[in-house]
């Protein structure tokens, strides 16, 4: 049997990253977009082992779009909410120790990372992801922007630690058309402590080659 996915709880409450996302934002983002990716992703899979069973090839690749970009939906939610956290309970405090240091010793300083990370996720044409990645092998950062729901993970050989979704779902209803106004004020809940606990399994692993 197919392995079955399924949404995970947010942890916090749906008013919680007030005044910066709004409760019927962080509600109707949760509720239906991120688990609308996990319905169709879970349906995915299981048509697609009924087309493996029974040897229908067409229908296997015709499925691997829906599972791509459902399956990117569930794994980019999935950090995105773990990335963020409410002002006062750890959203927007800057840690120390060595992530904090190896990122302000690539950019410059931590404004300087913030202006680079907005000026790659403002001009994303369409729907997709901004992401901080870490590649173990070079020892350096890199600001990535994705198409759609393509996880970092998979599309490019770096390991994800912070992603900021840039789809008009994300921000519409709060901020209009203006998304450099969502991403100058989601900075003020970014859960920097996961950020750098990321930081900290992905110098265990070996991304990359370059």
């Amino acid at each position: 049997m197919v392995k079955q996915y399924t949404l995970p709880n947010l942890p916090y409450n749906y008013n919680a990253l007030e005044p910066v996302i709004s409760a019927e934002i962080m509600e109707f983002h949760h509720k239906k977009h991120h688990n609308g990716y996990v319905t169709n992703l879970n349906k995915a899979l299981l048509d697609y082992e009924k087309a493996e069973e029974s040897g229908d090839l067409e229908t296997m690749i015709s499925l691997q779009s829906a599972i791509k970009f459902n399956g990117g939906g569930h794994i980019n939610h999935s950090i995105f909410w773990t990335n963020l956290a409410p002002i006062g309970k750890g959203g927007g405090e800057f840690p120390k120790g060595e992530f904090a240091d190896k990122l302000i010793a690539q950019y410059g300083s931590f404004d300087a990372f913030i202006q680079k990370f907005n000026s790659k996720a403002g001009p994303l044409q369409g729907s997709g992801w901004c992401w901080l990645g870490f590649c173990k092998s070079s020892e350096r950062f890199h600001i990535v922007a994705c198409n759609n729901q393509d996880p970092l993970k998979g599309s490019t050989p770096f390991i994800p630690l912070l992603g900021i979704d840039v789809w008009e779902h994300a921000y519409y209803l709060q901020y209009k058309n203006v998304r450099l106004d969502y991403l100058k004020a989601i900075w003020q809940i970014v859960n920097w402590a996961n950020v750098a606990d990321r930081f900290e399994k992905a110098k265990k692993v070996s991304c990359c080659s370059a």
